[in-house]
């Protein structure tokens, strides 16, 4: 199978709280499902692109729900397997008036545990256009997981892909100091850098834009998009700089999921061949929309809804 986009990673059972303040207080939950690699691929595949998903799930009914679930999105999920031995992993949210919240993570004994080097499916690896991964599944277990994703990574760019890297940095798995180190050994197979303000300054001591452009060239880094919340996002690839302000939400009621939505239009304006504006308008906006939703990722548009935001649906062949 030919994939647009390939990605490796964690999933898990998000209990969202039924309603906000600290979670000691709120008496019962909602089940979701949830993860930063799970929720870019179901951005991706809303959007139409042929999405594929590397992971291992507990053998478990929450396991088989959160497959279910991705296959219901349109998600190929021949590579995700369901394995004994590890319970699939929780995540309990905490969510505040403003949309902000906390998490309360349950993940030891991680069914990815079960993926290793030599599982790896590398035919799939082999038919990506772009293979996206994260610091959350390196944070897992930075031992084994940071080696397997520099084969998976040697694998798709061997085969021509392009590797999109978001930090998203989880200081609930592992510390500054072990996030930057095996971060830093990603970052020189990576293409495309998807990163908030507060982990460039982690990774590379600056998120000043020109500073910060100077250092990801050095490594062969030649996109590189600054997400910055409520104040937009910033990109320069190649040469050429975009600045776009952030899309009024209206009211935002949960941020979780934004980044990993944002990180999803960028990659579809990417594999179509955007100007670096409009693929960057179209992320904030679906950044936007995600923030206006609960859940992980209710909130991920379909690509009918995103071109009605920008009011530009009878001028894109879907």
């Amino acid at each position: 199978m030919k994939y647009d986009v390939l990605t490796i990673g964690d999933a898990m059972i998000t209990f969202n709280p039924v309603q906000t303040g600290p979670m000691r207080f709120s008496p019962s939950f909602e089940r979701k499902a949830g993860g930063a690699e799970f929720n870019f691929a179901i951005g991706c595949a809303r959007l139409g692109l042929n999405t594929g998903w590397i992971s291992r799930l507990g053998n478990d009914e929450f396991g088989k729900f959160i497959r279910n679930f991705a296959r219901g999105e349109g998600i190929d999920v021949s590579n995700v397997e369901l394995v004994d031995g590890y319970p699939t992993s929780l995540n309990f949210k905490e969510i505040r008036e403003d949309g902000s919240g906390k998490t309360f993570y349950y993940r030891q004994n991680s069914p990815t545990n079960a993926l290793t080097e030599h599982t790896l499916n590398t035919e799939a690896l082999r038919n990506c256009r772009i293979l996206h991964i994260s610091g959350v599944f390196a944070a897992i277990d930075p031992k084994k997981n940071i080696p397997l994703l520099k084969r998976a990574i040697t694998i798709a760019k061997d085969h021509g892909a392009q590797i999109s890297l978001d930090p998203n940095i989880r200081l609930k798995l592992w510390t500054k100091q072990e996030a930057k180190a095996g971060l830093s050994e990603l970052l020189p197979y990576v293409d495309i850098l998807l990163t908030g303000e507060e982990e460039a300054d982690l990774l590379f001591n600056t998120h000043e834009p020109n500073q910060l452009i100077a250092n990801c060239n050095q490594l062969g880094i030649t996109t590189v998009a600054v997400k910055k919340g409520e104040k937009g996002a910033i990109v320069h690839s190649n040469g050429q700089w975009a600045d776009q302000e952030a899309v009024s939400p209206g009211k935002v009621v949960d941020t979780v999921g934004a980044g990993d939505g944002f990180d999803a239009g960028f990659i579809y304006g990417t594999l179509k061949g955007w100007t670096l504006e409009r693929t960057l308008k179209f992320a904030n906006i679906i950044g936007s929309m995600v923030v206006s939703v609960y859940g992980d990722n209710e909130g991920l548009p379909e690509l009918d809804d995103v071109l009605m935001e920008l009011g530009e649906k009878e001028l894109i062949e879907r």
